[in-house]
């Protein structure tokens, strides 16, 4: 029985070789074609891949890439899938001469307007610095980022960015004109607004904590907390009493205590009056709670001594 089956599956194996076969025995491959194929192998001079066809592809070192850092080696892989354009249908040696870089001329800006429209992030290694700016190339397309995208913080010196990896989300892609624009400053602003957020979500509202006068409002105090956070102390939570101004309380650099009301829309509202408050009310339980004690003691004395008269 399981020698039948065998028989049975290698008929079926070499049923669909001989489809294969018969299939690419029709197919015609002519210049300008992008076609795909599979790295069979790869050296420093050339890629070789399996088209599925009576002759296998070439893709010179030189027809790979656009990017001048780009490494044949480092880059490709045998077993990895490659798209290119067919350059000519016999290099001389029975070969199809293929290009990668065409393929990518075509195929990529397909590729980055949908990076855009989903809002992608990308890794990219920067490759020069230019004026007012520095390249970076996806898929062999040459991107620009210009000096105020690279970062949050103000970049001086841009040669310091060449030969560094980072991530980028497209802003602008314009296959007429060949421009490519690209942002680091875009996700690294979104990381640092998750990471914010993610701190906020864990302060606890109704805990008390110390934090620094930074900046006045006519609507209110921010208030500089720890982990890099900041809260807003509105001025109706300034001080018990009615004022029209927050500096008639307060002066930027005061050391104060504040009341996590709310984080609401990740935003920290706090209270300078509710710790006031908080301690007045704390004050009178300590003194009634003295005086209750007191008047215990007294009574306890009294009956002690009423207890021991003799009359």
């Amino acid at each position: 029985m399981e020698e039948k089956e065998l028989e049975v599956k290698e008929t079926q194996e070499s049923m669909a070789d001989y489809a294969k076969e018969l299939e690419a025995s029709f197919r015609t491959i002519k210049e300008g074609d992008i076609v795909t194929g599979t790295v069979i192998s790869v050296n420093e001079e050339e890629v070789i891949l399996d088209l599925q066809y009576y002759a296998q592809g070439v893709i010179r070192a030189e027809d790979m890439s656009s990017d001048p850092s780009y490494r044949l080696m480092d880059e490709v892989k045998p077993g990895d899938t490659l798209e290119a354009t067919v350059a000519k249908t016999d290099d001389g040696e029975g070969n199809i001469l293929l290009s990668r870089k065409e393929a990518v001329q075509v195929l990529a800006w397909d590729e980055l307007k949908k990076d855009l429209e989903e809002k992608k992030v990308l890794s990219v290694k920067i490759s020069e610095a230019v004026k007012a700016g520095v390249v970076a190339y996806v898929e062999g397309i040459r991107g620009f980022i210009p000096a105020s995208q690279l970062s949050l913080s103000y970049v001086e010196n841009l040669d310091e960015w060449v030969g560094r990896q980072v991530d980028v989300r497209v802003i602008t892609v314009d296959e007429e004109k060949k421009r490519l624009v690209l942002s680091a400053k875009e996700v690294e602003k979104e990381r640092k607004e998750e990471e914010t957020n993610h701190k906020i979500a864990m302060l606890v509202p109704g805990a008390v904590t110390e934090g620094v006068v930074e900046s006045l409002m006519p609507y209110g105090a921010f208030i500089s907390l720890s982990d890099g956070l900041s809260g807003l102390v509105h001025i109706s939570q300034i001080s018990q009493r009615r004022i029209k101004k927050p500096s008639e309380v307060l002066k930027v650099g005061d050391r104060v205590k504040v009341k996590i009301l709310n984080t609401n829309n990740n935003k920290i509202s706090l209270s300078m009056k509710a710790v006031e408050e908080n301690t007045e009310n704390g004050e009178e339980e300590k003194v009634s709670a003295a005086q209750y004690s007191s008047r215990e003691e007294v009574t306890t004395s009294l009956g002690d001594l009423l207890k021991n008269l003799k009359l």
